[in-house]
């Protein structure tokens, strides 16, 4: 989930080349709205990607909360430009699984997801 097309795009073309099934999202009652139809087709999201920061949009945080009340084992990776504040700093705090700061590599991605997944 990511209000820039840029970013949304190049996530894509990254968790393509390492053989994720990807849904994008531009905001988080959009992200809601296909965690939710996800589950409802017996394919649940294995893990999101979530920008923190959605201009005009609810949020990765506002986000996961919704997230946790339909499903507590969501793994979450909040993604952000920033690498300080209180979300990114104590992520967990708010039911996050790890962050990853943009802009991330592909090995980085790869190797935070690896340890996502394997939780």
């Amino acid at each position: 989930m990511d209000d820039e097309d840029i970013v949304r795009d190049t996530a894509q073309l990254m968790l393509q080349h390492l053989d994720y099934d990807v849904r994008l999202a531009r905001d988080g009652a959009e992200a809601i709205d296909s965690y939710s139809q996800a589950i409802e087709s017996g394919r649940p999201f294995t893990a999101v990607i979530m920008d923190l920061t959605i201009r005009g949009g609810m949020g990765g945080a506002e986000a996961l909360a919704q997230l946790l009340k339909m499903d507590p084992a969501v793994k979450a990776i909040v993604s952000s430009g920033y690498s300080s504040g209180p979300v990114i700093s104590n992520f967990r705090d708010y039911g996050f699984t790890a962050v990853v700061t943009k802009p991330y590599r592909i090995e980085e991605l790869s190797e935070i997801l690896h340890r996502v997944l394997s939780c």
